[in-house]
């Protein structure tokens, strides 16, 4: 299979590390925003063609499917042209920045029928797995949620330290993470939502600090806080409250209420690596022709809960 990766970025280095243990997989294309960078991780991948223009990408007949790793306001557009020229899709988390571009990836994947899947890479963490099968067994039904998800961004720049050329954004990204685990992990829908947030960074135009509550239709509630402004530890970190137990995940790693870890060796998969694992997905859904853990279907009402938050900060701010 010949994959194309748009964004070569730190995130999209993460998934040419993953990609590169598939066996059967080749990333035969790499886009990125400048030449000489794009370049130089095509040369250190071994990728034989580097490019700029998405377009012309995609023209390309031998390319199965396209990862995007791209700034989070080019991702619905550029899903949409990649099922367009006919290509899989796996787009980095978020799948859109607003409820009406979401909504219209998923109609151009049911007009298509590729397959066409978001990065919500909390469903593929080895710990969160162990969770969910807990839960699959009928042994833990999750009552409530806690969720940290702290990071010290006052410069605009990426996971590596580097400049970024776009803003990124706790709501439409990083709570995604957590509304659709919420949503995963309890087999409920979202019913009630609310948000807070305090100023907006003077550069950056941005708040940095954001309290998101919620409800499902059988009860159960998340209490998520998201800051830029944090200075460590950094990371999202969940605390399952359930009737039989309490579980802290903490990316790869999960602990009991005691703060004891969690054997995750039952977790049958074939890497530790969330990403790896989600691409592994990806591949394996083109391969047998179904729709994948995270596709953009089963991740849409995520996104359907964000846009009604962002309608409520646009409300607020209109009170202020």
């Amino acid at each position: 299979m010949k994959i194309a990766l748009a964004g070569g970025g730190a995130f999209g280095e993460k998934h040419l590390d993953g990609l590169k243990n598939i066996d059967g997989v080749e990333v035969v294309s790499l886009v990125g925003r400048t030449q000489d960078k794009t370049q130089e991780m095509a040369d250190k991948y071994g990728i034989g063609h580097a490019t700029t223009n998405y377009e012309e990408m995609l023209e390309n007949d031998e390319i199965d499917a396209v990862i995007l790793c791209t700034p989070t306001q080019m991702h619905a557009d550029q899903a949409i042209k990649a099922m367009d020229a006919g290509k899989h899709v796996e787009v980095e988390i978020p799948l859109a920045d607003s409820w009406a571009d979401a909504q219209a990836v998923a109609k151009k994947q049911e007009e298509t029928g590729l397959v066409c899947m978001v990065g919500h890479t909390r469903r593929f963490n080895p710990s969160h797995q162990w969770v969910k099968q807990q839960i699959d067994a009928g042994d833990l039904e999750i009552l409530s949620m806690d969720v940290e998800t702290y990071f010290f961004r006052r410069e605009n720049k990426n996971a590596k330290g580097e400049p970024r050329s776009w803003t990124d954004h706790l709501l439409w990204h990083h709570s995604a993470h957590t509304i659709d685990i919420f949503q995963y992990m309890t087999g409920a829908k979202v019913v009630k939502a609310n948000i807070l947030q305090g100023p907006k960074h003077p550069k950056l135009g941005i708040a940095m600090d954001q309290s998101i509550q919620m409800k499902t239709d059988k009860g159960q509630i998340l209490t998520l806080s998201l800051s830029f402004n944090n200075e460590g530890p950094f990371g999202t970190f969940f605390r399952y409250i359930g009737d039989t137990g309490t579980y802290l995940a903490r990316y790869d790693d999960l602990f009991n209420g005691k703060d004891e870890p969690i054997d995750l060796s039952g977790v049958d998969v074939p890497s530790n690596n969330g990403i790896e694992l989600q691409d592994r997905e990806f591949i394996s859904a083109i391969r047998e022709g179904r729709e994948p853990n995270s596709s953009v279907h089963g991740v849409l009402d995520c996104y359907r809960v964000i846009g009604e938050l962002a309608a409520s900060l646009e409300e607020q701010d209109g009170w202020s």
